[in-house]
């Protein structure tokens, strides 16, 4: 049987499709996709329950002299040590912000009774090459140093992200490894890893064509087209040779994202190292759709199996 979208995600997406089909997105064309995470993410959590969370807004200096905010969400009635997560947020490396993403953390707060620091990392084509990754190593370095103040068990950090997010969240653990900082797990959603540019399978491209059109604009501007091909590891995961050390992960991508065969290959690299590695292909979803789907009957169960992650921390 061929490759098909969840009937679910399949109606949601016919249901907010214009009467003209979208332009499919240009190469370089990083502008229209920040524009349009800006003017999307409103509209897609503007219905979502919203627990109440504390939420903090701390400030951190990073290694050039920049200053950077980190959003400090807590549950409510849980007193510390307790565990905690450092999280990137996606956008391609180009987009988005932690307000897009505070309604989605703080449903994993209030139900996994897990706080959350999440980095204003800043974003490409402001900065470049490891920069992003630094700003983000940053939040960590800066939890682990006000980890007592804020009731956390510093030996019990993990570090998430979704796509892009998941980028950095894999480089900080790489970051951390070096500097002799254990962490207690790296929870990747549909990461975006390689920057290799593989042509897109063609039973991919109905689904995923302007996702893989994003990933090359993203690389591109983080690295320049004449590094493309062999940038450091702390940049991108994909280009890491020892996998040894690094925290046990989880790993959830849609059977549809293009992002798919590098999770894959992480994973089976992690195992080769020794490393655990909990991987999930979700069949007929692709990149994105708990965001864009958070009504769908799988979302229930995807959703809890990560809160379950969070609490086992």
């Amino acid at each position: 049987m061929s490759l098909s979208l969840d009937p679910e995600l399949a109606a949601v997406f016919a249901a907010s499709a214009g009467d003209t089909p979208a332009e499919p997105l240009k190469p370089g064309d990083w502008k229209t996709w920040r524009d349009s995470v800006a003017a999307v993410y409103p509209v897609l959590t503007a219905g979502l329950d919203r627990p109440e969370v504390g939420h903090q807004v701390f400030t951190a200096a990073t290694w050039d002299g920049a200053w950077i905010d980190l959003h400090w969400f807590t549950p409510p009635g849980v007193t510390g040590p307790t565990a905690a997560v450092v999280h990137a947020h996606g956008g391609a490396l180009v987009a988005g912000e932690v307000a897009h993403f505070a309604p989605f953390i703080a449903q994993y707060v209030a139900a996994a009774g897990v706080p959350f620091l999440s980095v204003e990392y800043r974003l490409a084509l402001e900065v470049t090459g490891s920069t992003l990754t630094d700003d983000v190593y940053t939040g960590l370095a800066w939890l682990i140093e006000h980890a007592d103040e804020l009731g956390v068990d510093a030996a019990r950090i993990a570090v998430m992200g979704e796509s892009a997010g998941a980028t950095l969240a894999v480089t900080t653990a790489i970051r951390a490894r070096q500097d002799g900082i254990g962490l207690a797990r790296q929870i990747l959603v549909y990461p975006m890893l390689d920057n290799s540019d593989t042509p897109l399978a063609p039973h991919l491209h109905a689904f995923s064509a302007d996702l893989h059109t994003l990933k090359n604009t993203a690389w591109q501007l983080v690295l320049g087209a004449a590094h493309a091909g062999d940038a450091p590891a702390t940049i991108v995961p994909a280009r890491l040779q020892d996998h040894s050390g690094l925290p046990p992960a989880y790993l959830e991508v849609g059977e549809l994202d293009a992002f798919r065969d590098e999770t894959v290959a992480y994973a089976r690299r992690l195992w080769s190292a020794g490393v655990s590695a909990e991987l999930h292909v979700l069949p007929g979803l692709s990149h994105g759709w708990d965001h864009l789907a958070p009504g769908i009957s799988v979302h229930a169960a995807v959703h809890a199996r990560r809160v379950t992650l969070l609490k086992s921390l």
